[in-house]
Parts: C-alpha cells; structure tokens; sequence
C-alpha cells in the first residue's frame, strides 16, 4: 500500500478526514429512510410543534410524528420531567415510541451541565445525572451538554475535561452518549470550531456534536467546516431555516422557518453530509411562534415536505 492509498484508507476511521489532495474520499449511502427517498432519517424535534393555546401534549406530539411519517422523534427533558411528575412511566412511554415506529435519536438536554469551578461541578452532577437518566429512560440514543453556565471567559480545556466525565458517566451509568452542543448566539461556546475542541481534546471514543443549520449561522461559523468532519462525529443534525432579516447578529430561535423558506445554504451542505458520510438523523427545529399557533399536525406535515424537497433536490 502507497503512501497515498494509505491515507485516503485511514481518512474513513478518523475523526477528522484527510487524503492526499485534501479532501475525504465520498462514500455512497443507500436511500434506505421515507420509503426510499432520504438516506438520512428524518426526525421531529418536538419543540416544532410545542404549542401555545393550549401547549401540545407529549403524547400528541408523538402520534403526530408517527402519523405525519417522520422516522423518530426528539425530545426536551423538560417534558420528561413533566411526565414523570404526572404519573407517567419512561418505560412505557420508550415502548409506546417503539410502538408507533419511531425512535428517539437524542434528548436536549443537560442544562448548566459544565461549570468552571470545581465545587459547582461537582453540584451540578446531581441535577445531571438525574437528566440522564430520564434521557435514557426513554430510550434516547444521546442526550445533549450545552457547555454552560454560558461565559464569555469559558475555558475550552476545562470544559474539555467536564465533557469528559460526562461521556464517562453517561455511558457507564446510563448506558447512553452525551454529545456536545455550540449555541449560536452564546458568549462562550458558539462556533462549530469551539464545540469540535471540546469534544476531541475530551479524548474520548464516543466524543461527538449537535450541530444546527440555524447555530452554524447564527454563530457566524458557516457551512464549508463541515465537510472537514467525519460523519460518525455528528450525533444529530438540527435542520432549519432563517429569512434575510433581521440581521445575523438579531436572530433569536423564533426566526427559524421552514427549511427552503430562507437563505440558508441547505441543499449544499446536504451534499457536504453526503461526502462526509453522515448518516445520522435531520431533525426538524424550530421555535416558529406563528407555527405554535397552528395546527401541530399540519406544521409537522408542511415541515416534512419541505425536508424531503430538499433533499431530493440535493441528490438529484
């Protein structure tokens, strides 16, 4: 084996790919999701339809994306939280999601999960541990770390090591994967640059990120980094898009719109996932106030046939 045939082979087991001419070898992946139509598959976060008169229940919100025909389902802790409170049990909401056809990619999420000082730290563990386990609890393959409290002085190589310890606790304890999550329009940690730091200096076999079409932007990293990443690196994609105003440096979470509605250059970093390998979920985020005042099954619908028009338009 030559020296060049040698990188181009080692580039598909690394985190970070590379071949002799600088980019990763393409890797074909089989349509296998939406009847054939999405190599990926195609989730609801559940904050798409969240509802605002009345909110929408979590139950509803399930059913919705099993009837609407979405893959799987993600979820926020916060309305595990609420169904533990009221009497209902993980188990039998995990199998009701299996039931239904669904599964549950990622739960967001550990909250104030990485603070600097060691006796925060160490407080912190209880209320984390406690979000894992409702996490796991329903089934999710990951659970999500903001690197928070959210600091403009936060330090990577501490939160390298806090994001460390909680692979080790999630996987040892809880029996699933944290992957780390950048922000946008955070202080701290921002930028697909900050967020891919912390989880490699973690040091760590199963270090991975949420990345989001809308904190890729909003944090001014863009798109072009993604294709210097391993598929494998990305636990969850978030998919959305934003309008031409307000300015980037404005845009809060109720800005998101439906993906192919804004300026968001989605059809071509589908492309890039398609060279990286990426095989893991696109799921459907948004925070639309406008959408929460309609119907959830509708919205969830318009939202589907809008992915699946990306996406066909991209491999064509």
């Amino acid at each position: 084996m030559d020296r060049r045939t040698f990188l181009r082979v080692g580039a598909g087991t690394g985190l970070l790919m590379t071949s002799a001419q600088g980019q990763a070898p393409k890797q074909e992946s089989a349509k296998k999701y939406q009847g054939g139509a999405s190599p990926w598959p195609i989730t609801l976060n559940s904050s798409t339809i969240r509802g605002t008169n009345p909110p929408t229940p979590l139950k509803d919100k399930i059913r919705i994306a099993a009837e609407t025909g979405y893959d799987g389902i993600e979820l926020w802790v916060n309305e595990l939280e609420k169904h533990e409170s009221e009497g209902g049990n993980l188990k039998d909401l995990a199998a009701e999601i299996r039931d239904r056809g669904l599964f549950v990619p990622n739960v967001i999420g550990l909250w104030d999960c990485m603070p600097m000082e060691e006796e925060a730290w160490k407080k912190s563990l209880e209320a984390t541990r406690n979000r894992m386990r409702l996490a796991s609890g329903v089934g999710s393959q990951h659970v999500a770390a903001i690197p928070a409290p959210d600091r403009a002085d936060f330090d990577l190589k501490v939160g390298a090591s806090r994001y460390r310890d909680l692979l080790k606790i999630g996987r040892e304890e809880f029996n699933i994967i944290v992957a780390c999550e950048f922000v946008g329009f955070m202080k701290g940690v921002y930028r697909l640059g900050q967020g891919t730091a912390i989880a490699l200096d973690a040091d760590d076999r199963d270090a991975c990120l949420v990345a989001d079409t809308f904190h890729l932007y909003r944090g001014g990293s863009g798109f072009e980094g993604i294709r210097h990443l391993a598929g494998h690196f990305i636990a969850v994609f978030h998919w959305n898009d934003v309008p031409a105003e307000p300015p980037r440096e404005q845009l809060g979470d109720e800005h998101r719109i439906y993906p192919g509605d804004g300026i968001l250059p989605l059809k071509q970093t589908l492309k890039h996932l398609r060279e990286i390998d990426y095989r893991g979920p696109l799921s459907l985020e948004m925070f639309n106030r406008e959408h929460w005042a309609q119907d959830p099954k509708q919205v969830a619908e318009t939202g589907l046939r809008k992915m699946r028009e990306l996406i066909t338009a991209a491999l064509a």
